[in-house]
């Protein structure tokens, strides 16, 4: 776990940025993650130079510039970086979401099926979603968890969805008729 402490507004704007540099594989245009966070331009160069000083973005200069994370970035957030992650589809009233993969699911108070919450973690941006929104997710790699449910609330700066269960499905085996 990292040990430097960032301001929420740090948070967000690397967490825009690392989504941005996920899609792209390219540096990331600060006017891009000015949009991204709906905030000025201006504040993320801004931004940009404290992150810089604390090493965890880099400049790049030139036309194609803009700015990468570092790996002490996804430590500070912490993110993890993999190459090749498992495919776990978001689908967004009843629409796959492209660029976004689920990280993590958490449940809690799954022995209260009516206060049956989910919280999903994911890596990509989530700006789209509002409350009320239908969401699945899944089917999971190994145990091809489904969760159909609808969206109680979100977070921004660290990507996660909070979902009301509506449904969950998890085969136990192959049917044997």
């Amino acid at each position: 776990m990292s040990s430097i402490e960032l301001t929420s507004s740090q948070k967000t704007i690397l967490t825009a940025l690392i989504n941005l540099y996920r899609e792209s594989e390219d540096a990331v245009k600060g006017e891009d993650i000015a949009e991204e966070v709906n905030r000025n331009p201006g504040t993320i160069r801004n931004q940009m130079q404290s992150l810089k000083a604390l090493q965890l973005v880099e400049g790049v200069p030139g036309p194609k510039g803009g700015y990468k994370p570092t790996a002490n970035a996804y430590e500070a957030l912490d993110v993890d970086k993999m190459d090749e992650p498992a495919s776990v589809p978001l689908f967004h009233n009843d629409e796959q979401v492209e660029g976004v993969n689920v990280d993590g699911i958490d449940l809690s108070s799954v022995h209260h099926p009516e206060l049956c919450r989910a919280e999903i973690h994911v890596q990509g941006s989530v700006r789209d979603f509002h409350e009320g929104d239908k969401v699945r997710v899944g089917p999971t790699p190994l145990s091809k968890l489904v969760i159909d449910g609808t969206l109680d609330g979100k977070d921004d700066t660290s990507n996660i969805l909070i979902l009301r269960i509506d449904d969950m499905k998890a085969p136990v085996g192959d049917a044997q008729h």
